[in-house]
């Protein structure tokens, strides 16, 4: 069931538009065979990212499924995100934010126009890996089973918290050498994430989830490498060394969808490149990625994506012209 808490809001400065991945007109998230984010968040020597992106613009208005070894804060500024975490769906309004932990897999959808700030950042930029600091105040959040937290205004620390975040947003928009403010407001977010965050701390717990999780990235890959071919569920739950029922139960409770849904899914996307970036008859597309029929493909692209595949080549031809 979706998590449903009221809104509210947090004003600040809007400036400059960056966005993680852009392709032409199309945004979106680009990942490994994992689903890991590829892209780098700042550098080694500072990494911490701000990103004042509106969902909407991403294709097909999602930031899909992806995870990464840093930390996200988002805060709805307009509009309102549903967001897939762990094993929920959280409905998020304008107003209201989310930390997502460190190798939690994710995925925001709109609805409408959802301008959705976010900034994503390495642990260790608070503190090296080995320190007294990020042993005791650090690590204990990152490896606790805790995939998510929700800010609300209308709890006191977790509007603390939102109000940060406004100011962190505010210093990336309005000074230009902003990273000595920006990490000592990081500090004063995670000291009220420490105080406040109710940790699940238990290592089985935990080792079930990073075991859960590994099953899932191993069977995504063998579907990513494989996708052209005739695979089944059973060809899939064997890549992981788990039965059929245990692959049904992982990708449920790991991205809500089965096994065969997400192989289809995954086609479907990479019929959608091709058809984007190529003038390949859409026979030709459907056979390459791993449709038994041009028909059949046909209906489950307008399905999946409430158009033809020719629709959607016009509409990015047409978009790409205009542009």
């Amino acid at each position: 069931m979706p998590i449903c808490i009221e809104g509210g809001a947090t004003q600040y400065n809007i400036g400059k538009i960056y966005e993680r991945s852009f392709s032409m007109d199309i945004l979106k998230i680009t990942t490994d065979e994992t689903l890991r984010e590829t892209v780098s968040h700042g550098n080694s020597d500072y990494p911490f990212a701000y990103y004042p992106e509106n969902i909407w613009q991403f294709d097909f208005h999602r930031v899909d499924w992806h995870w990464h070894h840093e930390l996200e804060f988002l805060y709805v500024a307009e509009g309102a995100a549903l967001c897939l975490a762990g094993t929920d769906t959280v409905y998020l309004p304008e107003g209201c934010g989310i930390f997502i932990n460190s190798g939690v897999l994710h995925r925001f959808e709109a609805q409408c126009s959802t301008f959705a700030p976010n900034i994503v950042f390495s642990p260790t930029l608070l503190a090296p890996e080995k320190s007294f600091i990020y042993k005791k105040y650090i690590s204990p959040v990152i490896h606790s089973s805790v995939p998510y937290q929700i800010f609300n205004p209308h709890t006191t620390w977790q509007n603390r918290v939102l109000q940060i975040l406004s100011q962190i947003f505010t210093v990336q928009e309005t000074e230009q050498n902003n990273e000595l403010r920006t990490v000592q407001l990081l500090f004063q977010l995670w000291d009220e994430l420490n105080n406040n965050l109710n940790l699940t701390y238990s290592f089985k717990d935990l080792r079930r989830l990073n075991h859960r999780q590994a099953s899932l990235q191993t069977m995504m890959q063998y579907i990513h490498d494989r996708y052209r071919e005739a695979i089944t569920l059973e060809m899939i739950a064997a890549s992981a060394s788990i039965s059929k029922s245990g692959a049904l139960h992982i990708f449920q409770s790991g991205i809500h969808i089965s096994p065969v849904a997400y192989l289809i899914q995954y086609r479907l996307a990479q019929a959608a490149e091709q058809l984007y970036t190529t003038q390949k008859p859409i026979s030709a597309i459907a056979e390459e990625t791993g449709f038994a029929s041009s028909g059949y493909f046909c209906r489950k692209f307008r399905q999946h994506y409430h158009m033809s595949p020719n629709e959607y080549r016009q509409s990015k031809t047409w978009h790409r012209s205009y542009l």
